[in-house]
């Protein structure tokens, strides 16, 4: 595992020693823990994000629905 330094707030140090005391958990556990919901939460916008832009393109739309015309008609094939 690598170290890692960095410069916080006062605010946010002091309200990150409270609740760490409060969940009986080292400080850099519950940073770990934040960082990581942080990042996915982002992945996740990311990813609304372009089906939203996906959605909004209609040459896209069209292929999507062009292929799940094809989709349909193997399913009734079989």
């Amino acid at each position: 595992m690598s170290t890692f330094t960095s410069s916080l707030p006062d605010d946010l140090l002091l309200m990150l020693a409270d609740k760490a005391k409060e969940l009986s958990v080292p400080k850099n556990t519950l940073i770990e823990k934040a960082l990581r919901i942080y990042l996915e939460q982002l992945n996740r916008a990311a990813y609304v994000k372009s089906y939203k832009q996906m959605a909004a393109d209609t040459d896209t739309m069209l292929l999507a629905e062009e292929g799940m015309t094809e989709y349909l008609t193997q399913l009734d094939e079989e």
